[in-house]
């Protein structure tokens, strides 16, 4: 931890252990025009929610942009904390959006659900591979399926390559009922801050109640955006360029944004081409010129846009108006 008063001093500098006993005596000395800044770390919620408490104004710090700004050839804890009192007092600081207390828990357990989504989709892509590694006929039936999978490890005549297919199909069955449980819980239980939005994102063909709760714990207010050109690049689906001199060169800043949005806004381009047969047209179109895969991320980035308008017009989805 780092006090820096307004002339630049430091007041304080030590390590100190994370909790509110040794945190508020340090600060109680300081505490008139008191801001606290952290990075935005994944373990940043005690100390928000303990400033929200003490009526301390909090700062969340981006901790990509920062690294950019105040990186140097030494870096441990006692630097970083100076540096970032520095940049806070300068207003130099790159800040970062401290989510809401109320909202945080079903943010997380989305976020959760998604990775036991994508763990039963490795497990799924595996057994496959393993079909075709093996050079075995191709599997007929789907298997997202409970019933197609009965008799798949035993295509195999090897009992360890039997036993790993086993284990892989085991997985997706658990998979399946922490999946199909939590989903039940999050349709009945989950705190929607704003219905009208949640019912408007519905609209959108193939976004259905998971995917728009997804979506709207991860944007939480369209209102933060300044406009869709910033909300479209936040959720990662424009590709920045670094420019000098006329000379272009391909940005490092691949990461910055919410990786969260940028799944769900590109699971929800793949499931309009299953709802809405002018969207497939459009592809179809966009696909000859750019090739599959960026033809979809050319739809998800779309979509996003149209995401934001609607969300800040109140207006549900108009499929004349999307694909105009």
């Amino acid at each position: 931890m780092c006090i820096v008063d307004a002339e630049g001093q430091t007041k304080v500098h030590k390590n100190i252990d994370a909790h509110p006993d040794r945190f508020l005596p340090l600060v109680r000395p300081y505490r008139e025009g008191l801001v606290v800044a952290a990075e935005c770390m994944f373990a940043w919620y005690w100390l928000a929610d303990l400033c929200a408490e003490q009526e301390i104004p909090f700062v969340l710090g981006h901790a990509l942009y920062m690294k950019a700004i105040h990186g140097g050839k030494a870096k441990n804890d006692k630097i970083d904390s100076h540096k970032i009192a520095l940049l806070l007092k300068g207003g130099m600081l790159p800040i970062a959006y401290a989510y809401p207390k109320a909202m945080r828990a079903t943010r997380d357990l989305l976020r959760r659900r998604t990775k036991l989504v994508r763990t039963r989709a490795e497990a799924l892509a595996h057994i496959h591979n393993t079909v075709s590694q093996y050079n075995l006929p191709p599997l007929a039936k789907k298997l997202t399926f409970a019933a197609n999978r009965a008799g798949v490890a035993e295509r195999f005549a090897d009992e360890s390559v039997r036993r790993m297919i086993a284990s892989d199909l085991a997985l997706i069955g658990h998979a399946d009922e922490q999946l199909q449980s939590l989903e039940l819980y999050l349709v009945r239980h989950a705190k929607i801050d704003d219905p009208q939005a949640y019912h408007l994102l519905q609209t959108i063909p193939g976004v259905g109640k998971i995917l728009a709760l997804i979506l709207l714990d991860e944007m939480h207010d369209a209102g933060r955006f300044g406009d869709q050109r910033h909300f479209v690049s936040y959720c990662r689906l424009v590709r920045p360029t670094h420019e000098s001199a006329g000379k272009k060169s391909a940005s490092k800043g691949h990461k910055i944004g919410n990786a969260q949005l940028r799944w769900a806004f590109g699971e929800a381009a793949c499931l309009m081409l299953r709802e809405l047969p002018a969207a497939q047209t459009y592809v179809a179109r966009l696909e000859k010129q750019h090739g599959k895969a960026k033809a979809i991320s050319i739809l998800a980035a779309r979509l996003a846009r149209t995401a934001w308008l609607m969300l800040k017009r109140k207006e549900a989805f108009d499929a004349t108006k999307f694909l105009k």
